[in-house]
């Protein structure tokens, strides 16, 4: 399965993706993509050889109707948010209906929307006293994490002594989830129906 990954961290979604061996032999990253120029990630992209792709207005930059025709030429079967952090725009999404999915850390609908990415996560979660976090894929959709939720793990973090810890314990289970349901993805056991997602 030929996928691109939209990134604006470090990247370390990525390279489980990459090392995965959920992913091994069967998912392939055409293209990795981010807002940043400078964008961390794509020193990731580089150590396996993947294209890097900017998204800006700037000389070399891309819009997102440049990456749209560039993924039809790719045979793009799954675009992949993996720590990206600007809202994609509708028509990107009308291209590629039920083809977007993120990875969101925390067990959505609690803890999603505008603003709510990286440690600003374990922080709101930290402060609400709660048990349990986790991570959550789903669909993208026009608005931020409110798309259909296609899977989550949930961890107990109840001794949890900070938010750094909680982020700590998360990301393990992050790297974990998102491989997993690009396996699935691949081996067509993912259905989605107006009604329901479904993991087979």
């Amino acid at each position: 399965m030929k996928i691109a990954v939209f990134v604006s961290g470090r990247g370390s979604n990525l390279q489980a993706i990459l090392e995965s061996g959920y992913t091994k032999d069967i998912v392939e990253v055409k293209a990795v993509v981010s807002e940043k120029i400078d964008c961390a990630a794509f020193q990731v992209a580089g150590i396996y050889s993947i294209p890097t792709f900017t998204l800006s207005n700037k000389p070399g930059g891309k819009s997102y109707s440049e990456i749209i025709s560039l993924f039809r030429e790719m045979e793009i079967e799954l675009i992949v948010l993996a720590g990206f952090l600007k809202l994609i725009p509708k028509e990107f999404i009308k291209s590629f209906q039920n083809k977007i999915i993120n990875i969101h850390p925390a067990l959505l609908p609690s803890y999603g929307g505008a603003g709510m990415y990286g440690m600003n996560v374990h922080r709101a979660v930290f402060n609400s006293g709660d048990r349990f976090s986790g991570a959550t894929v789903h669909i993208v959709n026009e608005t931020f994490d409110t798309g259909r939720i296609i899977a989550q793990e949930k961890i107990d973090i109840s001794q949890a002594k900070s938010p750094e810890e909680i982020a700590e314990r998360v990301l393990v289970i992050e790297h974990k989830l998102l491989p997993f349901v690009l396996n699935k993805f691949a081996n067509g056991k993912v259905e989605i129906t107006d009604s329901q997602i479904k993991i087979l």
